[in-house]
């Protein structure tokens, strides 16, 4: 039944993922590919809409991806396979959370976390980038897509801009330059 299979696709998505909803984007593409649940293009949308939308990303996704799949029910299912997991897992971290928290070796694994993370969301933004066909090729419209990508790093991590702000800028710059 596909609202088993959601749930269960969700489950394990859950109980693995570690770093953020970001982090969880690739495992959740591969997963709904394999699936045949969607194409890379209904994908993109949904991470489109979901990054938009209030709460977190991977939680998000996951109801749009159900609601895809199997309307309404397919949303509950696939929302509480994702959330699932991190409630458990909350759960049972909360009742050892002294006697854990300054282990080595929990240190040591958080620690060792910290680059397949930011690889991961790195694989997301470029998969997402090439699947949407702004760096396809070197041209004026996708050097101006990554100039706008730097200097918002920049106000980002040198000047220690509110994000909110470099998100409107970077659509008054957009706006200007692509009208």
């Amino acid at each position: 039944m596909i609202l088993i299979q959601l749930f269960w696709v969700f489950l394990l998505i859950g109980f693995v993922s570690f770093g953020g909803g970001y982090a969880i984007i690739p495992m959740i593409e591969m997963e709904i590919l394999k699936q045949g649940w969607m194409t890379t293009q209904q994908f993109t949308d949904v991470i489109a809409i979901a990054s938009m939308s209030p709460g977190p990303i991977a939680t998000n996704s996951a109801i749009l991806v159900g609601y895809q799949v199997q309307g309404i029910t397919g949303a509950i299912a696939a929302g509480l396979g994702m959330v699932l997991p991190s409630l458990i897992l909350v759960i049972i971290i909360a009742m050892f959370f002294k006697r854990i928290s300054k282990n080595k070796h929990v240190e040591s694994a958080f620690y060792g976390l910290r680059p397949i993370i930011t690889g991961l969301i790195g694989y997301a933004a470029i998969k997402f980038a090439i699947s949407n066909h702004l760096v396809s090729s070197i041209s004026w419209y996708s050097f101006s897509l990554l100039v706008i990508c730097a200097l918002s790093l920049f106000a980002l991590i040198r000047l220690r801009m509110h994000p909110a702000l470099v998100i409107i800028l970077s659509g008054i710059v957009g706006a200007a330059i692509y009208s």
